[in-house]
């Protein structure tokens, strides 16, 4: 008995009904509206967002610092808004609402960006666990970052900021922007991991303070983050009187330590750096990590090519492997040659400004 249906109309033949029967309406498939189609199966989708979010989070192998920063952005921006309703309750008209409000009331564009992604990358795993159909997160270019241009400080800048910030710290500023090395990388480096013959210093670990102010030792950022920095001959007077003024003694001991001979709090250094910065006159939003973009200027101005200034700041990615050729640790010695040149030639050229204006002043008066 053949069937057909199309056009939402159907004929039956049978052999003892002679001719073809006269046609009858087929009726249209009846379809739920879109809102009780939201989820694949009757309250798949009732499961509280807070509940899966939490879990969600301690599922994933994320770095301390990451974990610390998907929590605060759940408990201050997200949660307060979503914490309450079940997962089918999403939807995008209150993802827009919520956004629209985190901007009004904030202002703080780039975190409500983090915010977005984050909420859009839980609910992508919420469509993939077919507990709803589509993800509710649909703004185009909302989590995107539209961060400022980076600053750089000059040469004669690093240097004031050096001064102003304490000679137990100044090395700590110098490594920061010529290194150029990260924070918590700095924080992990013991004695053993500076080669003062060869001026070199080994990264190997990293040591961020997480938002409770402990220190959690682990992995660098990338596997290129365990490297051999080769340091500018200028600073072989710097690091000779940190290890024998400040250092921890010891192979294992910290290379950088507080007054009271602790680990240094990210708080306290802080204070020290915004002090530093008002003194030396940078803006407010220049940060301590900011002198790795001074690193990477003055090391490309100094002839490093891309890949040379990502294996001396320990950056890494697919894309970058394939394309950019191999940056051995001579060629880092020739980086770090060519950024000793170049500081050098900085001073001198402020010190000799510096003369000519008290000149100026002297025959003025």
């Amino acid at each position: 008995m053949p069937l057909s249906c199309p056009a939402s109309r159907w004929w039956v033949t049978h052999p003892a009904a002679g001719p073809a029967s006269a046609p009858r309406t087929c009726p249209s498939p009846t379809l739920p509206p879109p809102a009780a189609r939201q989820h694949s199966a009757p309250d798949a989708g009732a499961v509280n967002f807070g509940v899966y979010a939490e879990k969600w989070v301690e599922e994933r192998e994320l770095s301390v610092r990451t974990d610390d920063l998907y929590k605060h952005l759940l408990r201050l921006y997200i949660l307060p808004t979503f914490g309450t309703l079940d997962l089918d309750e999403i939807t995008a008209p209150r993802v827009r609402e919520w956004r629209a409000e985190r901007l009004r009331t904030t202002g703080a564009k780039t975190t409500v960006a983090k915010a977005y992604r984050l909420l859009k990358g839980i609910l992508e795993t919420v469509v993939d666990d077919d507990l709803i159909s589509r993800n509710p997160c649909r703004i185009k270019g909302a989590g995107k970052e539209s961060a400022a241009e980076r600053r750089i400080a000059s040469v004669p800048q690093v240097d004031a900021l050096a001064d102003a910030i304490g000679i137990r710290w100044r090395l700590m500023v110098y490594l920061g922007a010529y290194g150029p090395m990260r924070p918590e990388e700095l924080a992990g480096l013991r004695r053993r991991d500076v080669d003062l013959d060869n001026l070199v210093i080994r990264v190997r670990v990293a040591e961020p303070e997480r938002t409770n102010g402990r220190r959690a030792p682990g992995e660098t950022k990338s596997e290129a983050g365990v490297r051999v920095v080769v340091l500018p001959a200028f600073l072989h007077k710097e690091v000779k009187r940190h290890l024998s003024w400040y250092a921890e003694k010891g192979p294992e001991g910290l290379l950088f330590v507080g007054e009271k001979g602790a680990p240094f709090r990210r708080t306290s250094f802080g204070r020290k750096w915004r002090r530093a910065r008002a003194i030396v006159g940078l803006p407010d939003g220049f940060r301590f990590y900011d002198l790795r973009h001074t690193g990477h200027t003055l090391s490309t101005r100094s002839g490093a090519t891309l890949k040379d200034t990502m294996v001396r700041a320990g950056q890494s990615s697919e894309k970058a492997a394939l394309i950019y050729q191999h940056s051995d640790e001579e060629r880092q010695r020739e980086v770090a040659a060519g950024l000793d040149d170049l500081v050098r030639a900085e001073r001198a050229k402020s010190h000799k400004d510096d003369l000519a204006h008290h000149s100026e002043e002297a025959a003025e008066g």
